[in-house]
């Protein structure tokens, strides 16, 4: 008796675990996850690491370089006693080299400062290019997020409509039974029936469909309750008259496809002195110290090292004259670079103009299509009230009903699209405006 009075406690005690395995995401969960897993971003992240490490490199570029050598050689046949220079024939000897040397440049024409500046800059343009791609993602995870809602709100409307039509199928069945209509508009109601039972298996699917985009998108895998949280955004909308283009540019001037086209105009004027810095002459300052031991002299091997030192220091001048040109055809090119640099600024201003200019027109077309659609619906409604009526009384044949309802159903989808089109556009344009996407 105990234990059949603890299973049903048991039972209890596991729903809440069982709902709670069921996780409902957020937009700003998506978009999160998306920036800690998607792999185009991690790739970019990659090339932040490399162009660190490069930018690091560059600064070691100033350390003198210094380098050591040892050597030791046996020889044998003909050579020279390095004590008195006497030949010797056929006899074998062996000698140890020891050496240290030190350079580093003095003058490069600059080319190393230069250098340590293209690399931060490449650095910079790389973390931009990992802003770009988040950016990017986030609005296409809010497209499809959105798109999430308005299949759900669409389903809603076939299930509404299907579940009207059943009724009126029951009433019309009953009036045939009785005699009061004939059986042929049971059929037709059968008829109009099935056609919204498709209808409502259509919406259904588009919901699954909308569903695994979304998941698709973020890199799911095996995730069979994956959902989303059900997010009302009639509080979003509101009157819209259209925003100030030249605003919204100005704000948006902080986006990284603008920063980084700006990145890249400084990176190729930095390219442009490091290129003229290959026509100044490079000056270089040496320093070594060597020694060495030869077994053909008496002393051993402590003495001849301390006999044989040999340190040296010496100052290196190299100075172009002709090579190929390949100097002054290397900064005529970074001229042509840094043009066409400049060109790219223009071209990145000139494309991000155009897009708000675009959403902001898109916005404005969406609102209106929001406001007549709304009108269209209030006015589908009465008429199929109207016609509704005329067919309960018997007036009106199932044809004429499933006109009025196709038409009202119609227009309460394309009044959904409006909606969460306006929505969206609303969403993209505080993005130009520097507002993070949220609902």
């Amino acid at each position: 008796m105990k234990n059949c009075n603890i299973l049903p406690i048991l039972f209890l005690l596991a729903i809440p675990l069982n709902l709670s395995a069921q996780k409902r995401w957020s937009l700003q969960e998506c978009i999160t996850y998306a920036w800690d897993n998607n792999l185009s971003i991690k790739q970019k992240e990659l090339a932040v690491e490399q162009s660190k490490n490069n930018a690091a490199q560059s600064r070691l570029e100033f350390i003198p370089s210094l380098n050591a050598s040892a050597g030791h050689s046996l020889n044998w046949g003909r050579s020279v006693n390095m004590q008195d220079l006497e030949i010797i024939e056929n006899k074998l000897n062996q000698g140890t080299n020891l050496s240290l040397s030190a350079s580093v440049p003095v003058f490069e024409g600059m080319r190393k400062i230069n250098d340590i500046k293209s690399k931060d800059l490449v650095k910079e343009i790389s973390v931009l290019e990992v802003g770009r791609i988040r950016n990017q993602i986030s609005i296409e995870i809010a497209r499809s997020y959105l798109q999430i809602l308005l299949s759900r709100e669409v389903y809603s409307s076939a299930q509404a409509s299907t579940k009207s039509v059943e009724e009126q199928r029951a009433r019309i069945e009953k009036l045939a039974v009785a005699g009061s209509v004939p059986l042929g508009s049971l059929l037709e109601i059968d008829a109009l029936l099935a056609g919204e039972r498709a209808q409502l298996t259509n919406a259904k699917n588009q919901v699954s469909n909308s569903l695994l985009a979304l998941q698709q998108l973020l890199d799911l895998r095996d995730v069979a309750d994956f959902d989303i949280i059900e997010t009302v955004v009639d509080s979003l909308i509101r009157e819209f008259e259209g925003e100030s283009v030249d605003d919204m540019f100005e704000k948006s001037r902080a986006l990284p496809q603008i920063k980084s086209a700006e990145m890249s105009y400084r990176n190729s004027a930095v390219q442009l002195e490091m290129a003229k810095g290959r026509l100044y002459p490079t000056l270089s300052l040496s320093a070594g110290y060597g020694t060495y031991y030869n077994d053909s002299r008496e002393q051993g091997y402590l003495d001849q090292f301390n006999e044989n030192r040999n340190p040296s220091v010496g100052l290196s001048l190299q100075i172009p004259i002709l090579n190929s040109r390949q100097a002054s055809t290397a900064v005529k090119n970074a001229k042509l670079e840094l043009k066409n640099s400049e060109i790219m600024v223009r071209s990145a201003e000139q494309a991000l103009y155009k897009e708000i200019q675009q959403a902001n027109s898109d916005a404005l077309a969406y609102f209106e299509r929001y406001k007549a659609g709304e009108q269209n619906v209030k006015a589908m409604e009465e008429s199929f009230r109207y016609v509704e009526n005329k067919f309960s009384l018997g007036v009106l044949n199932a044809t004429d009903y499933t006109v009025a309802r196709t038409n009202l159903f119609k227009a309460q989808s394309e009044l959904s699209q409006a909606k969460y089109q306006f929505v969206f556009q609303l969403k993209i344009l505080d993005f130009y405006k520097g507002i993070p996407i949220t609902l």
